[in-house]
């Protein structure tokens, strides 16, 4: 097993934006641990935002930018955190796409050769008759990862937005 976890959670909250001041996890949702014994099951997705007019499907960093991105598109997006690639929670990604019509894959990755393909390709495989539009993907762009400029190389809230309102737009 294969565990990576995202570096930007370590000083705090992340709230989607890399350029805004970190404040800290006392308080915050994701900084309550629960006493005692306790697992996270893998390959069990769960669902950070309900919603009806589309489902993103991301993990790790991604998630707190697809969070800002629904809040600033005013987009009423569903946000599925993964958590775990590799087992996959095919059931609750196929359930919430059937009930959007619409899909934006949002990962760090490279679009080409990136998880997203996979899972745009599962979706696509799954819920073919019930999509109102292709499968959207917003990814890292497809060059070398440039770490004195990664904020510029990884999707922020805008550019997820900017793809949100275009699928939701789409007929």
């Amino acid at each position: 097993m294969i565990f990576f976890e995202p570096k930007r959670l370590y000083n705090g909250p992340f709230d989607g934006h890399h350029d805004r001041p970190v404040s800290s996890w006392k308080g915050h949702e994701l900084g309550e641990v629960p006493e005692g014994h306790y697992q996270v099951p893998l390959g069990r997705a769960f669902i950070r935002r309900f919603g009806k007019a589309a489902t993103i499907l991301t993990y790790g960093t991604m998630v707190h930018v697809a969070l800002a991105a629904v809040a600033e598109s005013g987009i009423d997006a569903e946000v599925i955190d993964l958590r775990t690639l590799v087992p996959l929670d095919l059931e609750t990604i196929v359930t919430s796409v059937k009930k959007t019509g619409r899909c934006l894959v949002l990962h760090e990755a490279t679009q080409t050769s990136g998880f997203g393909a996979e899972l745009a390709a599962q979706v696509q495989a799954e819920c073919f008759f019930q999509l109102e539009a292709p499968v959207r993907r917003v990814a890292g762009w497809d060059t070398p990862y440039p770490h004195v400029h990664e904020w510029i190389y990884f999707p922020g809230p805008a550019r997820v937005a900017e793809a949100l309102r275009e699928l939701v737009e789409e007929v």
